[in-house]
């Protein structure tokens, strides 16, 4: 059974999403200092603490209970700049399942004003994180010269399953926004490119 503990009130009156491709898991930090990423650079924490939380994510939500023992790999695929979005991919032989996990963190307050990190997992099967990173570099090539053409004011988005994807150009190149559930997360074309590229290879 997933867990969701952010909603997305702007989001969800905007657009009507359909079910999610895996399950979700999003838990507070229980850190009362503030955010936790503020000890870190956003890259750094990002990795190192995605891959330690994504575990208990795939053996409790992704593959599930088990009186024998299972065997998984778990491997960090890239992370954003800004720390919000990291990409993993996972293996079971045992299961038989492998997939894409996207790991989403943001700053969350508690009632009494007390900052700490919130995450949630999203899950995709190979088959589906396959045909989503598709998706999104068709959209690009179609737009390619929309984008040419209108510069940095030129913005192209689109729902796929139930993340919303906002794409623009600016000086650096190509940005992508993922709006999912309550977060908010950069995906700049640097991450993504080697996400796409290293799950290919892991998972081919």
């Amino acid at each position: 059974m997933s867990r969701i503990l952010f909603q997305g009130p702007l989001i969800a009156a905007l657009f009507s999403f359909a079910p999610a491709l895996g399950q979700v898991q999003a838990t507070p930090s229980p850190s009362i200092l503030g955010s936790i990423a503020a000890s870190y650079a956003a890259k750094e924490f990002s990795k190192e603490v995605a891959v330690y939380r994504a575990k208990e994510f795939v053996m409790r939500e992704i593959l599930g209970p088990s009186s024998e023992v299972v065997k998984f790999d778990i491997d960090p695929l890239a992370a954003s700049s800004s720390g919000e979005l990291t990409s993993l991919v996972y293996q079971s032989a045992t299961k038989s399942k492998e997939g894409l996990i996207l790991g989403f963190f943001g700053d969350r307050w508690n009632a009494q004003g007390v900052v700490y990190q919130g995450y949630a997992f999203k899950s995709i099967p190979k088959e589906k994180a396959l045909e989503m990173l598709a998706f999104i570099d068709k959209q690009l090539a179609d737009n390619s010269t929309y984008f040419i053409v209108g510069g940095e004011s030129a913005n192209i988005y689109f729902q796929y399953d139930d993340m919303i994807f906002l794409i623009n150009k600016t000086s650096g190149g190509i940005k992508t926004r993922v709006f999912w559930q309550d977060f908010d997360a950069e995906w700049e074309d640097v991450a993504y490119q080697r996400t796409k590229k290293r799950l290919m290879k892991k998972l081919n």
